[in-house]
C-alpha cells in the first residue's frame, strides 16, 4: 500500500475528492481513508490516482478500515509472506507491518504497549523526526527491499497529503508516526500483528479518542 504518486495524480489531472480538501482534523483524514479502503472514495492523495489497496492487503481492509476509525491513520500496510519467486526470478520475503499517524497519547500508549508485550517490533517517530532509522519488512533477493517508518522530511510529509484541509495537515505535523511489524518474516508470524491492532482499537469509544498531542 505503499505508493506515494502526488506528481501522477496532477499529471492525470483527477479531481480530488472535495471531502479531502475540506478535512480540518486527523480524525477526518481516517475516516476518509477508511472510505476509501472500503471502495467508497476512489482515490487518497497519497496513493495511485484512481486505485484501492493492493490485492495482497484486501483481507485486511476490515481491520485497517476500523483503525483509520479509531485514531490511527494507516499510510503503509502489508501481510506477512512466506519465501516465494518474483516476476523477476528473485526470491521475496515479507513481514506483516503497518504504519501510519497517531495524535492520541492513550491510543499511542495502548498499541507500543500491546506491541511490546506480544513481541511486536515497534518503532515511534516524532515527525520530522531526523533519525535514519526504519524497519526492514522485504527482502529481495536477500537484500532489503522495502521499509516501514524512518524519516520524513517537511516536503514529503506534504507530497504524502497534497490537497487536504490546512488543518488536517497542521494535525498531521503535530502527530506522531508508529509502525509494528512482525519480527519474523512469513504468515504466520505475521498474525500477532493484526491481532494486536484489532484488541487496541476494539477498545477505542466509537467516536475516537481524544485529539491531544502525544508529544
Amino acid at each position: 500500500m505503499k505508493v506515494r504518486l502526488p506528481l501522477l495524480e496532477r499529471m492525470l489531472k483527477r479531481p480530488l475528492d472535495r471531502r479531502w480538501k475540506t478535512a480540518e482534523t486527523l480524525a477526518d483524514l481516517g475516516d476518509l481513508m477508511a472510505l476509501w479502503l472500503e471502495g467508497e472514495i476512489t482515490s487518497w492523495p497519497g496513493y495511485a490516482p484512481g486505485y484501492g489497496p493492493d490485492e495482497e492487503t484486501r483481507e485486511l481492509i476490515p481491520t485497517l478500515a476500523a483503525a483509520n476509525r479509531a485514531g490511527y491513520v494507516t499510510i503503509a500496510s502489508q501481510p506477512g509472506i512466506h519465501p516465494e519467486m518474483g516476476f523477476d526470478g528473485l526470491i521475496r520475503k515479507q513481514k506483516a507491518a503497518v504504519e501510519g499517524f497517531v495524535r492520541d497519547r492513550n491510543l499511542l500508549r495502548d498499541l507500543v504497549d500491546a506491541a511490546y508485550e506480544a513481541g511486536i517490533d515497534v518503532e515511534v517517530a516524532g515527525t520530522l523526526d531526523t533519525g535514519e532509522r526504519g524497519i526492514v519488512v522485504t527482502l529481495r533477493d536477500g537484500k532489503p527491499h522495502t521499509a516501514f517508518g524512518g524519516y520524513l522530511n517537511g516536503a514529503e510529509l506534504r507530497g504524502m497529503w497534497p490537497g487536504i484541509g490546512s488543518g488536517a495537515l497542521d494535525d498531521v505535523f503535530r502527530s506522531v508516526r508508529i509502525t509494528l511489524a512482525a519480527p519474523e518474516y512469513g504468515a504466520a508470524a505475521g498474525i500477532r500483528v493484526w491481532q494486536v491492532l484489532e484488541s487496541v482499537i476494539s477498545r477505542v469509544p466509537a467516536a475516537g479518542g481524544t485529539t491531544s498531542d502525544p508529544r
